[in-house]
């Protein structure tokens, strides 16, 4: 193996560099992936774009911490193990394994209720020192990591979409959606489409999607939606009104990252119902909080991560209940990474790739 690696490295808003790095050395209870094919998520966008929530601002620490390699939907191969490791995560050199995006302490008052996707100390790979991305031909799962096995049957950009796959299922779950609802999911791209897919699968009475884009509206179509909204040129709160007797949406799960997604969902939605707020903002939203209490009593939920959503979307990914083939876009090489930025950017298509050389 080499001892040295060429990786993506952030440095901050706008400047990511590929750079040579060592290969680092499995210690105990660790594993060493060589990474098939990284995908580039909307957080990649909005931290290289320079979002408040990644960078800080006016002095206070941000999110990142760099530098450190940059990406964080990812799966590989296991080509080396540290002692105890292949004990501790049931792995074997030459398995195909993902591990969940957050590294948990297993000692802060959130790891030990089981509520580990919370870990107070909250180590992400791609995005903190301790825990770098798979933005490299080689990545190190700490002994810390939840491993999972990866079925030889995916492809590597599918591989890639079990991270956003297992936060679209959570973000699912938080909706509890019971079979006749009228579901909407505001904001089809990579994991909206996700979780259309996967809403489908619990019967809802209507499944509604909206979007500004008419690409992914036809996706959306064709995943199951009811109804497919282009929220600029259309009334989407009046026809959500006029499908339920004036009534609105029983879930609201907002995956758009546009701050209007948020006012949109709180006059679509009927008192009663229950609000699923997905989105990673570049900046704050404001609303009428009397909507949410005293006119509507909603039920308010947030969503983070994927926590117990692996093992359900690697078997969706597997058994074809969940299709993203249409979703995968172009794959990159690591050294034309600004490429796949700027396809990304654009907004012209779904799930770009970046694949370690």
């Amino acid at each position: 193996m080499d001892e040295t690696m060429r990786a993506v490295v952030t440095h901050g808003p706008r400047d990511y560099r590929v750079e040579e790095v060592p290969v680092p050395t499995p210690g105990p209870g660790e594993i060493l992936i060589e990474v098939g094919a990284v995908g580039i998520c909307a957080s990649d966008m909005k931290c290289w774009l320079g979002g408040e929530l990644f960078w800080g601002k006016d002095g206070a620490g941000g999110y990142v911490e760099a530098p450190t390699i940059a990406g964080h939907e990812y799966a590989g191969r296991v080509v080396a193990l540290g002692d105890g490791a292949a004990e501790r995560h049931k792995v074997a050199l030459g398995d195909r394994v993902v591990a969940e995006q957050i590294v948990p302490c297993g000692e802060c008052r959130f790891c030990r209720h089981d509520q580990y996707w919370m870990c107070q100390r909250h180590h992400i790979f791609g995005f903190k020192r301790q825990t770098n991305g798979g933005m490299a031909k080689y990545n190190l799962y700490p002994a810390n990591a939840l491993v999972h096995h990866v079925p030889e049957s995916l492809t590597d950009g599918e591989a890639a979409y079990i991270e956003p796959m297992a936060c679209a299922w959570h973000a699912v779950d938080r909706g509890e959606i019971r079979p006749g609802d009228t579901v909407v999911i505001c904001g089809v791209g990579n994991i909206g489409l996700c979780m259309l897919q996967i809403a489908k699968l619990r019967q809802p009475g209507r499944l509604i999607a909206l979007d500004t884009k008419p690409y992914r509206l036809e996706l959306a179509r064709q995943f199951g939606a009811d109804l497919a909204i282009d929220v600029t040129k259309e009334d989407a709160v009046g026809q959500v009104r006029d499908l339920t007797e004036g009534y609105g949406c029983d879930v609201y799960i907002e995956a758009s990252g546009n701050p209007a997604g948020v006012t949109q969902g709180l006059a679509m939605i009927r008192k009663l119902g229950t609000f699923v707020e997905f989105s990673v903002f570049n900046e704050p939203v404001t609303v009428n909080w009397t909507v949410i209490g005293d006119t509507k009593e909603l039920n308010i939920h947030g969503t983070h991560l994927g926590p117990f959503c692996y093992p359900p979307a690697i078997q969706a990914l597997a058994d074809g209940s969940v299709d993203v083939k249409p979703l995968l876009a172009e794959a990159y090489p690591l050294t034309e990474f600004d490429r796949a930025m700027a396809a990304s950017l654009s907004g012209d298509v779904l799930k770009n790739l970046v694949v370690p050389v």
